[in-house]
């Protein structure tokens, strides 16, 4: 593995909640050893039922790139399983392939996969796994318009013992004439769409969910302690105003969009900077980046109902924020939010402990990055003893492999 401009790992805080009594105790990561090869990058994590936490990542693979899988804790982990290798993936550092999994040990992994001969013309690919990644079924495409346009950004959710709910960015009515039934009646207008995909491979029709989105920032999802789906992504209005919404998926039904906090950040392209939900019991979480008023910002807004409303947001960073935020609970009243930032060392991931009601009191660097790349979107995980923390580690300067390539990084820490 390559080493980190650190050799070590700062403490962080977080809550350990136990018979309702709270207490404070450090968190100090460790670097684990996954099976990852040089040239590795953009991880996504999933935490499993029984502790352990399922990772997905791209190689390359001859002429083309490969989406690996492994499963692991702290101690061990599986050998690099090959969910897909083609020399027609799409490849892109901030729209990357993800793994969740079914409650019944199905796991669902999602990529991306070239359609066309346009620059940004993909389909989101989904397959699914009965034995812990080693064969995966035929891909299945969740969105049927089959036009050659841009599909991505998705995110997959379990949303009940054998359903999931997937989301993605869709481009079927950008810059194209639809048919009336498909035609939103707006402009170069960019979709939240969604679908349901059983662990059988059963796909229900795709939806629309918001006709006027950001045209390239992440998606994410979260399910609250009364099974509602919530999903953040960031809007857009007819005069560029691009903040974060989230919707609500209950009984059935989406509801409409419901803007976290009025930044008013307008601005004509998209950022690809989106935002990060979780949810514990009733309360919900939402990180995310803005610029409005030319201040670059990482902020934090709680929801102590489920998503329907959400407090006034606290403000994490240091100054020199570049975003590519995660957030997950570790108690009902606290977040661990994760955030990308600028500082005289270089690219920074920091995470600090947010508390319901209370401003974050110490923000901690988790490494410093050198090298000649980037660090990308860091990702978390949370199993029932420990927080999971991966990124894109580029080389280092004057000391990495000769070609100069990245690798996976990951930490833990338990508590």
């Amino acid at each position: 593995m390559l080493r980190s401009v650190f050799g070590s790992f700062v403490a962080i805080w977080a809550l350990m909640t136990g018979s309702g009594i709270a207490a404070e105790v450090p968190l100090n990561f460790v670097t684990l050893d996954p099976p990852v090869g040089l040239g590795a990058q953009e991880p996504s994590f999933f935490a499993l039922t029984d502790g352990r936490v399922v990772m997905s990542w791209t190689e390359p693979d001859g002429d083309g790139f490969a989406v690996k899988m492994a499963i692991g804790d702290h101690m061990t982990w599986t050998e690099a399983r090959t969910i897909t290798s083609s020399e027609d993936l799409f490849i892109n550092w901030a729209d990357f392939p993800s793994i969740t999994a079914f409650p019944d040990g199905t796991l669902a992994a999602h990529w991306l996969q070239e359609a066309g001969d346009g620059a940004y013309v993909y389909d989101v690919n989904i397959a699914l796994s009965k034995d812990e990644g080693k064969s995966w079924s035929t891909p299945i495409v969740p969105h049927q318009d089959g036009t050659q346009s841009q599909h991505g950004f998705a995110t997959l959710i379990p949303s009940s013992e054998d359903s999931l709910v997937s989301v993605w960015l869709d481009a079927r009515a950008y810059k194209k004439e639809l048919l009336a039934s498909q035609s939103t009646g707006l402009p170069d207008a960019m979709q939240l769409r969604a679908t349901q995909l059983t662990s059988d491979g059963i796909l229900s029709e795709d939806v629309l969910v918001d006709a006027q989105t950001c045209t390239c920032c992440q998606t994410s999802a979260a399910v609250t302690g009364d099974g509602k789906i919530l999903v953040a992504y960031r809007n857009r209005t007819d005069a560029e105003i691009r903040d974060i919404s989230v919707v609500r998926f209950e009984d059935g039904q989406w509801s409409s969009s419901k803007i976290v906090h009025d930044d008013n950040w307008e601005i004509s392209g998209c950022p690809v900077n989106g935002p990060a939900i979780a949810a514990m019991g009733q309360t919900a979480v939402v990180a995310w980046f803005t610029s409005a008023d030319d201040i670059p910002a990482v902020k934090v807004a709680f929801s102590r109902n489920s998503g329907r409303d959400f407090d006034l947001p606290i403000r994490v960073d240091l100054g020199e924020a570049a975003g590519r935020v995660d957030a997950l609970m570790l108690s009902e009243t606290t977040a661990l939010v994760t955030w990308v930032e600028w500082q005289d060392a270089g690219e920074v991931i920091f995470a600090c402990q947010v508390r319901i009601g209370e401003t974050c009191e110490k923000e901690e660097a988790v490494t410093v990055n050198t090298g000649d790349g980037s660090v990308n979107f860091p990702r978390m995980a949370r199993t029932v003893d420990g927080v999971y923390l991966a990124w894109t580690q580029p080389a280092l300067e004057g000391g990495g492999h000769p070609t100069g390539e990245a690798t996976v990084r990951v930490v833990y820490a338990k508590y």
